[in-house]
């Protein structure tokens, strides 16, 4: 019984999924195993998992961030003027990073303060921080950017590994430890498990929260510094439909919708999972539709394979916390 609980854990689930992926592209694609070419294949999630780090912090709080995206919108935008008026690489970075915590920091007030419900908080943010992208920018191109500044979406740390998938190690270690290792993590589980009781034992959840709505938006803007350094180039439509995918990263990678559980290390499988196979389903020259119906089944199976699961005592899975 020990030995199927363990099988049945949600992180060893995605495993035998990630083997399983690896195996069935590497039979049908001759080039998917070719070490340049799964390293162009990591610019598919990167950018995204980043997000989805803070805000699996955030989802197992038991709060949302419908924002993530225009967000990041937002903060490219805001480099792209900074960077029409000359500023440089360090300064773009900055001014990027600034304006995702900024952003991040509205949130937060407006759910921490405002007593908004975050759903609604970050569903009206979403509408204002794209729609000032739009205002700004109109149907306007942004691209004046220095030479130094491709070095973070297009540079390699060494080898075939990019700096992207550097960062995004090094911060998952960084979030792992941080959730799993240390009193803020365990806080972070009170909150979302038990609010009322949380306080009761006297943990600031509004400080906690407000801080994660920070923390979201601060690495939103990492990300637009990722993704606008990769293309070169701004646009009001930059990121759109991400804040779905980065949500669906988190979802399958364990963490439940209520709160209280979940683990960073099944949100990074979920994020390489969804990364390859969005990749290995292009290298087929497969529609993007088709890559979308194998995306929502997955983020389906994801919420529901823990619900029956749960009817069944025997086969309850065992998230990790």
């Amino acid at each position: 019984m020990k030995s199927l609980k363990s099988l049945l854990r949600w992180e060893s689930m995605l495993g035998v999924l990630l083997v399983a992926e690896f195996a069935f592209f590497a039979a049908v694609s001759a080039h998917f195993l070719d070490v340049w070419t799964l390293s162009d294949a990591t610019f598919n999630f990167t950018e995204r998992a980043l997000v989805a780090l803070p805000l699996a912090l955030r989802i197992i709080a038991g709060e949302i961030d419908i924002s993530v995206a225009a967000i990041i919108a937002l903060a490219s935008v805001a480099m792209g003027l900074a960077a029409s008026y000359g500023l440089d690489t360090p300064m773009l970075v900055a001014v990027g990073v600034v304006t995702g915590s900024l952003a991040g920091m509205i949130n937060g007030a407006l759910v921490t303060f405002g007593r908004v419900p975050s759903i609604v908080a970050t569903i009206g943010t979403m509408t204002l921080f794209r729609g000032a992208a739009y205002a700004i920018l109109g149907d306007r191109v942004l691209k004046n950017y220095p030479a130094s500044f491709s070095v973070f979406g297009q540079g390699y740390a060494f080898g075939p590994v990019s700096i992207e998938l550097c960062l995004f190690v090094v911060f998952a270690i960084g979030f792992g430890a941080l959730l799993h290792f240390t009193r803020w993590g365990r806080c972070i589980y009170a909150i979302g498990a038990n609010p009322i009781a949380a306080r009761w034992s006297g943990i600031s959840i509004d400080r906690y929260k407000f801080a994660l709505f920070t923390v979201t938006g601060l690495f939103s803007g990492l990300a637009a510094v990722m993704l606008t350094s990769r293309l070169g180039s701004t646009r009001p439509t930059i990121a759109q439909g991400w804040e779905l995918e980065i949500i669906s990263m988190v979802v399958l990678g364990g963490v439940s919708v209520r709160g209280g559980q979940g683990s960073i290390v099944g949100v990074v499988l979920a994020a390489i999972i969804l990364g390859f196979v969005n990749f290995g389903l292009g290298l087929l020259n497969v529609p993007g539709i088709a890559m979308s119906i194998v995306v929502g089944t997955l983020l389906i199976v994801a919420v529901a394979v823990p619900a029956v699961a749960q009817r069944w005592p025997m086969f309850r899975l065992d998230k990790a916390h």
